[in-house]
């Protein structure tokens, strides 16, 4: 028996050991969260975030963690207070036992089950931090729902809270009434036995009573959700439409209220019940309260609906339609789009394009979704760097002269790091390298790009800048950067530049990253990221800082978790620094009688795969309220307050002052970069299909329904991205950029409409939406017509030839660009050939087709297809230029010249691949120009001027 103590004792000792080292772990975890999460906020000087987040997440865990737990604790407490003091056994041997457990430890039996049911109710709490903050600090829209007359946000802001308040405490009165009948039947003041008009009723009538305030309470919440509800349905989706319809105004509303007096009602006999203790008039008061919420809130209204509405929907949805139509349009703001009669032509003259000449330079034919292997190709320099496979499309003043542009950062690609160990992945291969930019009209003899600013380091026509990039869309691991005093740089610069030629490193000197010189810290990280490499390598020092959550999405959201970023981020040239442009916005799903659409569908096109994809959550409400910037080198995060009269910004402003910079804060030199947002477009774009109507019975009919075409050169199962570039709108004096899309009528391929926006946010009209609608008694064809058309044209045909033989290289269509010009559209497309580099092939571009009415004109240039559509004479130049010269007269041919250039060039380019592939840039653009100057001696000795 001595033996066996110890034993136990063992034993009983070791449950409560597991417990108390699982606990440690667990707290453990989250200091290490909280703690780095701190650090972090610090670095970024966005600490006023991470306080407020945390001090009102604490707030909400420990109030409706006590509430529940308290209540349930207090209720638990009422019901073992209330057991009969002498005990029955036998009747069950499960109540018995259970009763036994609870009288063993009261205070455990009380004590248990609260904070279980208290720490589930605080971390469910804990997910609304959002709602709350946003409610505690509402800002009003200044528009009022037809119906309740509400401002706006309440449907926004207060009815989310209100919503989860309701819910709380029903879900509160049920547990607790669930668990108080448990132990009233454990203790034995409940039975399961009937007496003569009372239900349960033990030894003596405490836990009737008790029950009977719970029940009250039960109805009280039910009552309150009900009175809820009436404002529900102008945000919850309907028959026809997100908003309120017309069965909602007239019964459902109405149903929703009498319910509720009843709810009321059966609280009150239930509260009566507490000292009658008789169960029959309350419980009849339940049963009447379930069959008119059956009644009024099903049956009722879905007879109303079925034979009073379906015949005659039009009619009598009529005005709530047309507030629909009202609060769509306010929402997404489409209210005030200017749409006008296009008349297009499609014949052709001379001079045609005469007043649209300031027009014609601006045409991009660059294809920023075809030539990202081109980029790949030429500046990629090392396998370690990426380029993106959709490049972006900015605006740089060159010369005097705007101009849109091509870019693309030279990142860091892990991929193809040679040697992909611990300290290469981390320490080495920290940062990639320059921006890269070509012109969007220009192009070399050659087909390829005319850089703007390339090669490493960076030369070109930009400023000078700081060109590393140890933050952008590819840094998706943490890297650790800092050496010691007297310690050699480990981390790799450029490929060149070196001594003897050979790699440069790098020392990181930026204020970005978190310092984890101290033992305590990098134990710390080291848990955070499961890596011990972080404790024991010696590449990590006292001067050490750690970069990580690197990419600009990241980063934004993580200082602006109210924002919703744009999927498309693109990188500029800012007052000599690199940095990342992030639209940002705000959004909700409770704007009233708006209708609600999925953010992920509206957004999406053929481009998606490669540029990303939005979260798949449902809005009703967006503004692009705020512009990010995230610098490339120190990760450093500025909020620019954009559309500031938006409400919803206010509101955020409040919860997080001093973390939203105001409008006049943006320099000139970012605005001359900043542009209207492509997600804002699409999602505009696919509400304007339908919401450019605001007649309620042409919206109603669908007769003039609007689509996004495919994709005539991506999938044809993708909509047709949105494309920027510089248009001039018919009556304008000028182009501008803008971004544009086109629409077919519903299940048919012609042309409907022709929608921009000016994207310029220098622009007094930035942000101005225009719509040419097509006449309906001439048929436009749309892009997949015109795509058709180009692919089976005889003279198009003849030209691609070459590039479509067994063994030749391909022909690459390029995007297929629509623009408002000589008082009709002109379609234009560039042609790509694959060209044979030193490492593979590339796109480069081959010719240029135009499409005017049934017109088709193809050359390797714009002006030489202009040309042949508008009778030899356009009106216009087109300003494309491509190095080494253009098409011109015809002149004496010297055969011997052009062919001794030729080979001179052959030459010089095969030397300029060969040292791209070692790496040896200045030689290669050397050899470049040699090729290029040799290219126009043979151009001219051809007779070409």
């Amino acid at each position: 028996m001595s033996t066996q103590m110890p034993e136990v004792r063992r034993r009983r000792a070791l449950v409560p050991t597991l417990l108390i080292m699982v606990g440690l772990v667990v707290a453990y975890a989250i200091f290490t969260t909280v703690w780095t999460d701190k650090l972090w906020f610090d670095s970024v000087d966005y600490s006023g975030v991470f306080t407020t987040q945390l001090l009102t997440r604490i707030g909400l865990f420990l109030v409706f963690g006590l509430l529940m737990g308290g209540f349930v604790a207090i209720n638990i407490a009422i019901a073992l207070r209330l057991r009969p003091r002498t005990r029955r056994t036998g009747a069950s041997a499960v109540l018995d036992r259970y009763r036994d457990l609870l009288e063993a430890r009261i205070w455990l039996s009380v004590a248990a089950p609260a904070v279980l049911i208290g720490l589930l109710a605080g971390v469910s709490a804990v997910s609304e931090v959002d709602t709350f903050l946003a409610w505690a600090n509402a800002t009003p829209f200044g528009q009022t729902d037809p119906h309740f007359g509400l401002d706006a946000s309440f449907y926004v802001f207060s009815y989310p809270w209100w919503r989860f308040v309701s819910s709380f405490a029903l879900t509160a009165t049920i547990v607790a009434s669930l668990l108080t009948i448990g132990v009233h039947l454990a203790t034995g003041s409940l039975t399961l036995s009937r007496g003569a008009g009372r239900f349960a009723r033990g030894p003596n009538d405490g836990a009737l009573s008790h029950l009977s305030g719970l029940f009250g309470l039960v109805m009280v919440c039910l009552g309150v959700e009900n009175l809820l509800d009436r404002y529900g349905y102008l945000v919850t989706d309907g028959d026809l439409f997100t908003g309120l319809h017309y069965t909602d105004a007239t019964v459902s509303i109405t149903a929703r209220l009498v319910i509720a007096i009843i709810a009321f009602i059966t609280a009150g006999l239930f509260f009566a019940n507490i000292f009658l203790r008789r169960w029959v008039v309350p419980g009849t008061s339940v049963v009447l309260m379930i069959v008119a919420s059956i009644i009024l809130g099903l049956l009722y209204p879905a007879g109303v609906q079925t034979f009073g509405v379906k015949p005659d929907q039009p009619d009598v949805e009529r005005p709530y339609i047309s507030d629909h139509i009202t609060a769509t349009q306010e929402a997404y703001g489409i209210d005030d789009v200017e749409i006008e009669e296009y008349s297009a032509t499609t014949d052709v003259s001379e001079g045609q394009l005469k007043s649209d000449a300031t027009a014609l330079p601006g045409i991009r034919l660059i294809d920023p979704s075809v030539v990202g292997p081109t980029f790949e190709q030429l500046q990629q320099v090392r396998g370690y760097y990426s380029f993106p496979s959709t490049l972006d499309v900015d605006r740089y003043t060159i010369n005097g002269v705007e101009t849109d542009a091509v870019v693309a950062a030279r990142e860091m690609d892990l991929s193809g790091v040679p040697d992909p160990n611990w300290a290469n992945i981390h320490t080495v291969y920290t940062h990639g390298y320059g921006l890269v930019a070509a012109y969007g009209n220009k192009r070399q003899s050659n087909g390829e790009p005319q850089w703007i600013v390339s090669d490493i380091p960076p030369e070109g026509d930009l400023e000078e800048h700081q060109a590393r990039i140890y933050f952008g869309e590819r840094s998706t691991t943490f890297a650790i950067v800092g050496r010691l005093d007297g310690q050699e740089p480990v981390e790799l610069d450029t490929p060149g530049g070196g001594t003897n030629g050979g790699e440069r490193n790098n020392i990181y000197d930026g204020k970005g990253g978190v310092a984890i010189g101290d033992w305590f810290t990098r134990t710390l990280y080291a848990t955070k990221f499961l890596d011990m490499n972080i404790l024991l390598s010696d590449r990590v020092n006292a001067n050490s800082k750690i970069l990580y959550d690197r990419t600009p999405k990241q980063r934004v959201e993580a200082v602006a978790p109210w924002l919703t970023v744009d999927s498309n981020v693109y990188p500029a040239i800012v007052d000599g620094r690199l940095v990342w442009i992030v639209d940002a916005y705000t959004t909700t799903s409770t704007y009233p009688d708006s209708q609600r659409v999925s953010l992920q569908q509206s957004t999406a096109d053929s481009q998606s795969s490669s540029i990303g994809t939005q979260a798949d959550e449902e809005i009703n409400y967006i503004r692009n309220s705020v512009k990010a910037v995230v610098d490339a080198y120190d990760g450093t995060v500025k909020l620019y307050a954009w559309d500031e009269d938006d409400p919803i910004l206010q509101t955020w402003m409040k919860v997080y002052p001093d973390t939203v910079q105001s409008k006049s804060a943006i320099s000139e030199d970012l605005l001359e970069h900043l542009r209207y947002p492509s997600d804002l477009f699409k999602v505009q774009r696919t509400m304007l299909g339908r919401y450019h109507v605001s007649n309620p019975d042409t919206w109603y009919k669908q007769n003039d329904l609007w689509t996004v075409p495919s994709d005539p050169v991506g999938s044809s199962t993708s909509s047709e991205p949105a494309y920027y570039l510089s248009i001039k709108w018919p009556g304008d004096t000028k182009a501008v950029f803008s971004q544009t899309s086109v629409f077919v009528p519903n299940g048919r391929e012609n042309l409907a409409a022709y929608m921009a926006v000016d994207a310029d946010a220098s622009s007094d009209s930035y942000g101005k939406l225009r719509v040419l609608k097509m006449s309906d008694t001439k048929q436009i064809d749309g892009p997949s017509q015109t795509a058709n058309a180009i692919n089976t044209d005889t003279t198009v045909a003849e030209k691609l030839r070459p590039y479509l033989n067994q063994g030749a290289s391909g022909a690459i269509y390029g995007n297929l660009l629509t623009l408002p010009l000589g008082g009709g559209l002109l379609y234009v497309q560039p042609i790509y050939a694959q060209r044979s580099g030193s490492s593979g092939s590339y796109p480069a571009l081959q010719f240029v087709v135009v499409r005017f009415g049934e017109h088709i004109g193809i050359g390797s240039t714009l002006q030489d297809a202009l040309d042949q559509v508008f009778k030899g004479d356009s009106g216009a130049g087109t300003g494309e230029t491509t190095t080494g010269g253009e098409s011109g007269g015809t002149g004496t041919v010297d055969e011997a010249a052009a062919t001794a250039a030729l080979e001179k060039a052959r030459t010089a380019f095969s030397e300029a691949d060969a040292a791209l592939k070692a790496g040896d840039l200045a030689k290669y653009q050397t050899k470049l120009k040699e090729a290029q100057a040799a290219v126009d001696t043979a151009w001219k000795a051809m007779g070409r001027k």
